[in-house]
């Protein structure tokens, strides 16, 4: 607190006053000097906070579709954290096809912004682009320290020791699943657990072309599915950079997996099913979506914890049935991909983390982010279950399958074991959460979770491999053109761009790191 300034001296005849009326006076008089001169606190790392009764206002960008009703629960929002915390926020969606271009241009351009979800997050955070938070995490974040699992701290933990970023309390494992129309299971009597290869769907697929002609066998798009974890492979950092290890070897040395044996099983399997008419002729094409409502799709695969089959359900617009076929595998991926980061250039870093720790251990603020407004967007059932209200035409009649005008993206906003449980068509078991924790023990670390290779130094390689990979793997990937051409060719322009000099590198790092983590 500030020391409170000295009164002015005033005349002997003051003192005629009536006591009361001075009494009074004084009191106004303190009360004046407190609202102008403010208090202040001071945080764990040394910064002041804001005056009491100043709100600020922080800049947040994260992905997904803009809402209609966007700046309607951004103001419901500012009004719950100006009350609880002193903190406003400017919420700002971008599509999901543009958001990692913005994002790149914020930070190369400076633009300010205060918090950011971060798809890329070690890269970003190898290029100084986010608060190192662990000075904050044991005093203003320590609520969100201590209700987030460890597994996931440990997991954004760069080489340096610094945390820069806050993960999604989710589930550990993304397990990769194969999804079909609960219809067609049932009418065909399929037993989707034995379908675990990508080899064993031709039949499936052969059948339903021929005799559900309404429906596409498989779907693709041009980002398509990490088939090759299917035979145990992971990703050393980005898909962009197709340099791979075997999970569960501790052994395991970094692959260009376009040149595995593997990887040419799966690549000639697509072309055989793409000639075949089983994939989407546009699969090359197509960006990367959601589930398109009422859409006749066979199969398709996305990644996904416990249950992930009931909001399948309800995108889809119809029953949905789902089969894991990779394990419950932790890796630096599965940890890292819901991650919300603060600006290095940050004028508030104090409060961005006030803001995340409230995000992620109040429920009101966690559930106005992801469902909306109770009462406009959403209501409850008589088990306190989210039932989303469909979106009305001038008449106030519902639009069959239209949004309810707002609807977050849960994986990049905060801790979910604080969400309500869906109701609906669709429902979501009243233990959902508890299924997740339990799911999370079961799950078995990759020998690498934790390691990111820093690739800075090698701006031109990175650069030239991630423009061959875009001019070859969507159409690789999705079997629209002939491998034998196509693939040594890939391979050739890979070699060209440096990936083995990358691959070396990589690879460098890896041993390093293994030396410096041998209960790896």
């Amino acid at each position: 607190m500030r020391t409170r300034q000295r009164l002015m001296y005033r005349p002997r005849s003051w003192l005629n006053l009536n006591w009361g009326r001075y009494a009074l006076c004084m009191v106004l008089a303190m009360m004046l000097i407190m609202l102008t001169t403010g208090c202040f606190s001071s945080s764990g790392s040394g910064e002041k906070a804001a005056p009491t009764g100043h709100t600020v206002n922080l800049i947040y960008y994260t992905i997904g579709d803009p809402d209609k009703d966007l700046k309607l629960v951004n103001d419901r929002i500012n009004e719950v954290l100006a009350k609880k915390i002193g903190v406003t926020i400017t919420y700002i969606k971008v599509g999901w096809q543009e958001y990692e271009d913005r994002l790149n241009t914020l930070v190369s351009a400076g633009t300010p912004f205060d918090i950011a979800f971060a798809p890329e997050y070690a890269t970003y955070a190898q290029r100084g682009a986010w608060l190192k938070l662990n000075d904050y995490l044991p005093n203003i974040g320590k609520g969100m320290y201590d209700a987030i699992d460890p597994i996931f701290w440990k997991g954004v933990t760069m080489d340096d020791g610094g945390i820069y970023g806050v993960p999604t309390n989710k589930e550990l494992a993304v397990r990769d699943q194969w999804m079909y129309p609960d219809a067609l299971v049932k009418k065909y009597d399929i037993d989707i657990s034995k379908y675990t290869t990508l080899a064993s769907l031709e039949p499936l697929l052969k059948m339903i072309k021929e005799k559900e002609p309404t429906y596409q066998p498989m779907e693709l798009d041009k980002d398509s599915q990490n088939f090759f974890a299917l035979d145990g492979y992971q990703y050393i950092s980005e898909k962009s950079l197709p340099l791979m290890i075997q999970a569960l070897d501790p052994k395991s040395t970094v692959v260009n997996i376009f040149e595995t044996e593997e990887a040419r099983k799966v690549l000639d399997l697509l072309r055989h099913y793409y000639e075949k008419g089983y994939i989407n002729e546009d699969a090359a094409l197509r960006d990367s979506q959601g589930l398109k409502r009422g859409e006749h799709v066979f199969w398709k695969a996305a990644g996904g914890g416990p249950l992930s089959e009931n909001s399948w359900s309800k995108d889809r617009g119809y029953k949905l049935v789902a089969y894991p076929v990779t394990p419950a595998l932790i890796t630096t991926e599965s940890v890292r991909g819901g991650v919300m980061a603060v600006s290095a250039e940050s004028k508030h870093p104090v409060e961005s983390i006030k803001f995340l720790n409230l995000l992620n251990t109040d429920p009101e603020v966690r559930n106005l982010f992801n469902f909306g407004i109770e009462g406009v967007h959403y209501t409850l059932d008589s088990n306190g279950q989210v039932v989303p209200k469909p979106s009305e035409d001038k008449d106030g009649h519902p639009i069959a399958g239209a949004s309810p005008g707002y609807s977050g993206v849960q994986y990049t906003q905060g801790n979910w074991f604080i969400l309500k449980t869906m109701g609906g068509e669709f429902p979501d078991p009243l233990d959902k959460w508890d299924q997740f924790r339990a799911g999370n023990k079961e799950a078995v670390g990759s020998t690498t979770v934790g390691f990111t290779p820093d690739l800075s130094m090698m701006p031109t390689q990175m650069q030239n491999i991630q423009m061959v990979w875009e001019k070859y793997f969507p159409s690789l990937m999705t079997g629209s053109v002939n491998v034998d051409v196509e693939l040594p060719k890939f391979n050739e322009e890979l070699r060209q761009a440096g990936i083995n000099e990358v691959r070396a590198e990589v690879q460098r790092q890896l041993d390093a790191w293994r030396a410096a983590h041998p209960s790896k």
